[in-house]
């Protein structure tokens, strides 16, 4: 036999050799093997070593790239679907921990220099109030308007924070919430007298919180004042930047504020990250 020429049979089962250069082509789009022999395939196909020519090849893990394919779309559709299920997911979490468990808080002014700035983020312990804990001296604690501390109505939020408000990242602008510290609690008596110190029960507070330059009594000596039960007598730590119960003495309560309406006690500085601080009890 001539080089070039391919060997060929009319009889059935003969093999027929695929030679480059040959008359005889080869098959499109298969690479030729000139060891081995074509045969045919049961559909009709021609088979050229191992592959069936006019079929898509086979990929690694033994699924064609049309099933790939098509398993990827469906893998994409499906999350899609469960994208609204894990968004209400977390939605329902966040309103379960705002409600129960812990609620950022903005903080709007100087009144509580030097411990918290104004911008500052809060996190609140709403928890432990449900199992009976009460404020305690020298807790610093957010706390709803007793009436009349806070001016009149507050600037309309806009959407983003109506978002975040309704999820606990910021306060509601419907909630006119305060914070200071608790100085003294129902059943103790209060005051102080010219430079201070703040007196409870007749012993003066230590209070290494307060802001640099001012003195305890702040400009506002009160006293002494004998707290009713389930009273709270509030101060901020910057005496003479924080319209705290000095000056509402003369509203209901006499400038206490009723434990009911503490939202709860102010544990941890979240915001800005280079703020980042505990807020431990003191006095």
């Amino acid at each position: 036999m001539q080089p070039g020429q391919a060997e060929s049979s009319n009889g059935p089962g003969t093999p027929v050799r695929c030679v480059r250069g040959g008359p005889m082509p080869c098959v499109p789009g298969v690479t030729s093997d000139t060891t081995r022999p074509e045969r045919r395939a049961g559909g009709g196909g021609v088979v050229v070593g191992d592959l069936v020519a006019g079929e898509r090849p086979i990929s690694g893990d033994g699924e064609s790239d049309d099933a790939v394919a098509i398993e990827g779309r469906r893998k994409a559709r499906s999350f899609w679907k469960e994208l609204p299920i894990l968004l209400g997911i977390a939605l329902l979490l966040a309103l379960v921990i705002k409600t129960f468990f812990v609620q950022a808080f903005s903080i709007p002014s100087d009144s509580m220099q030097n411990t918290l700035q104004t911008g500052d983020r809060v996190l609140v312990d709403k928890f432990t109030p449900w199992f009976g804990s009460k404020p305690q001296r020298g807790e610093v604690v957010v706390f709803h308007d007793p009436g009349g501390w806070l001016p009149g109505k507050a600037e309309e939020p806009n959407a983003v924070q109506k978002v975040l408000s309704f999820v606990g990242l910021m306060p509601s602008a419907d909630e006119k919430d305060l914070i200071k510290r608790v100085i003294a609690v129902g059943g103790d008596t209060v005051e102080c007298s010219g430079r201070g110190p703040v007196k409870v029960n007749g012993k003066a507070v230590d209070e290494p919180f307060i802001y640099r330059g001012n003195t305890p009594c702040g400009d506002n000596p009160f006293g002494p004042i004998k707290v009713p039960k389930g009273k709270l007598w509030v101060m901020g730590d910057h005496r003479q930047d924080s319209w705290d119960s000095r000056y509402h003495q003369d509203r209901p309560g006499g400038g206490t504020v009723d434990e009911d309406h503490v939202v709860g006690r102010a544990f941890v500085v979240a915001w800005p990250v280079n703020r980042w601080a505990s807020l431990p009890t003191s006095g």
